[in-house]
């Protein structure tokens, strides 16, 4: 099947002594669009990213709207919303105690006290966007992947929604600031990504692209077309090409950008004096690259 058949895609099942399929997440895309040598970083270097308070706030809160859901219609009150933060943020430090380190600093617990209120204004945000007790979605944090050309696509949805006509909605949601309208295309590729996956394994073109934006209490919707989708595949098409040179050649380039600020690995970077590890043998990288798709839920922002 090729990256722009029309056709539905039907799920393959994988041989499990076969080698596995490279992978992409939008993520993963998007890391390579923003900077070659981050991709390498993140992708095949595997190197270890601290945690930051503002992602594993955005952790916790996904996990508590997600699990909104789980109690029934009437019971999805903004106070139960709140009350579900600290059991979401104890839940989350039980399967990763070195998120203690956030705040190690921290000897009186103001901060963590904080910290956690303003994920709980998050989660009170969200009840001026939508009112659950009226939503029931098909599905939550629910893995979307298809194989074209020998290519996986897979990513995370945090939420489907399906008409009773059978119309699709994905939404996403966002514990950052509403991006300005000329950033809104680089906020609407990971919807894009999961649209086009779920146009391939459904048949079905979603109506609508949703991110809720909880801090600014706000929501950017779009709603996709095939012929757009079908040019999205092609983008990915060359991304997944220029990564695979890129592989082949070891020369994955650094592009300075406002973005380094925020990078984990400025110290190993050649555009801030820094020298990367050396590359990994061409063995070393496939096997990388065939598992850098979205395995496990990323920390949410």
């Amino acid at each position: 099947m090729t990256l722009t058949d029309a056709t539905t895609a039907t799920p393959e099942v994988e041989d499990s002594s076969a080698p596995r399929r490279p992978s992409l997440s939008p993520s993963r895309a998007a890391d390579f669009k923003t900077c070659p040598l981050l991709y390498r970083f993140r992708s095949i270097d595997r190197l270890p990213e601290k945690p930051t308070r503002d992602a594993t706030r955005g952790t916790v809160v996904h996990a508590v709207l997600e699990h909104l859901y789980d109690l029934p219609a009437a019971e999805r009150t903004v106070q139960a919303a709140r009350g579900a933060v600290l059991p979401s943020w104890q839940e989350l430090l039980a399967g990763d105690p070195g998120l203690a380190e956030l705040f190690s600093d921290d000897h009186t617990g103001t901060e963590l006290a904080r910290w956690l209120e303003s994920a709980r204004g998050l989660v009170a945000n969200y009840f001026e966007l939508e009112d659950p007790r009226h939503l029931e979605p098909e599905a939550r944090e629910q893995l979307v992947e298809v194989v074209l050309d020998g290519l996986r696509l897979r990513g995370y949805v945090d939420r489907l929604d399906i008409s009773p006509t059978g119309d699709i909605r994905v939404v996403d949601y966002k514990t950052g600031a509403i991006p300005r309208e000329a950033f809104e295309a680089k906020a609407l590729f990971q919807m894009k990504f999961y649209a086009l996956v779920l146009w391939r394994t459904r048949g079905v073109v979603p109506r609508q692209l949703r991110l809720i934006y909880l801090a600014d209490k706000d929501t950017l919707t779009y709603q996709p077309d095939a012929d757009e989708l079908g040019r999205f595949e092609r983008t990915l098409r060359a991304i997944w090409k220029a990564i695979d040179t890129a592989s082949a050649t070891g020369d994955f380039r650094a592009s300075p950008s406002r973005l380094c600020d925020w990078c984990s690995h400025q110290a190993l970077c050649p555009a801030k004096g820094g020298t990367p590890p050396p590359f990994p043998t061409a063995a070393a990288v496939a096997e990388q690259v065939a598992g850098h798709g979205e395995t496990t839920i990323e920390p949410r922002r």
